[in-house]
């Protein structure tokens, strides 16, 4: 297997030894929300010594319903993302939907991320790639892992190599995810930083996230451990104040008091497979 390559968003090296996280909230929502996840990451961050990137999108274009929280918008969105960096000091990430939004989020976004469903969108990922920002490109729920090279090629082409690959499930139109761990094997082949998306795994396609039975939060520690043994670099995980009142992916995303003791396990197991990484990439 190819050298892994180090792609740096503020001060953390991604596809290097130690495990990062990618958290925050599903939607921005209202300020204090978005201020106390952040405080709650910052300190988590500082307990466990694992680095966070903070994430959360000002729009959600892919809502099943008209009547459901789609954001606040880019420019009121990104307001409140750099009112986190300037007090957390975090580095951000957030979705883009369309090629015009990347210009603008690139000058206070750190990483772009382009949504599972539109990871083949030429226009859309080009733009983010010139923006000469990192791009975390999040696999297509319906395209094989191996095919993932593709568009990560179209960001290469473009002249951008920070590149993160994001794996989240894939749905065979039953309205469920289905996690192959073979995927993060083909990821890793591509030589750049494999992160889990643990928290998007677990929905229910078909059924609102508001919904209690629109996600199965019971999979979150299995499937986060299967994903670390598996050799990823990162995770993740959606969290939020009161996840039964979040305005997306409430049956989802994981409540922030409880986010340091899911951690602590991963952090252990990463560090096992770290010693082992080697002995496993003979095989390769």
């Amino acid at each position: 297997m190819q050298q892994k390559k180090i792609v740096r968003v503020g001060d953390i090296e991604c596809g290097a030894d130690e495990l990062f996280l990618i958290s925050g909230p599903c939607v921005i929502e209202d300020e204090k929300i978005m201020m106390t996840v952040a405080e709650r990451l910052k300190e988590i961050s500082e307990r466990l010594g694992i680095k966070i990137i903070y994430k959360s999108s000002f729009m959600k274009d892919n809502r099943s319903s008209l009547d459901y929280y789609m954001g606040p918008g880019l420019e009121a969105g990104i307001k409140i993302l750099a009112k986190v960096k300037e007090q957390f000091g975090f580095t951000l990430l957030t979705d883009v939907h369309y090629p015009e939004q990347c210009a603008p989020v690139a000058e206070v976004v750190d990483v772009l991320q382009i949504p599972a469903y539109l990871c083949m969108q030429t226009t859309l990922v080009v733009a983010a790639a010139k923006t000469g920002r990192v791009v975390n490109l999040k696999h297509g729920q319906f395209l094989a892992p191996e095919n993932m090279k593709h568009p990560v090629k179209k960001i290469e082409d473009s002249g951008n190599e920070q590149i993160i690959l994001t794996e989240r499930g894939y749905t065979f139109g039953y309205n469920d995810l289905i996690v192959d761990p073979r995927s993060f094997y083909y990821m890793n082949k591509t030589g750049y930083p494999v992160v889990f998306d643990v928290t998007h795994a677990i929905r229910k396609y078909g059924i609102p996230s508001k919904d209690s039975k629109g996600g199965a939060r019971e999979y979150l520690p299995v499937l986060a451990r299967a994903g670390v043994a598996a050799g990823v670099d990162g995770l993740f995980v959606e969290a939020h104040t009161c996840p039964s009142e979040a305005l997306c992916d409430a049956a989802s995303q994981l409540d922030i008091n409880y986010l340091e003791e899911f951690l602590k396990p991963l952090i252990e197991l990463h560090n096992v497979e770290v010693k082992y990484r080697a002995s496993a990439q003979v095989l390769a």
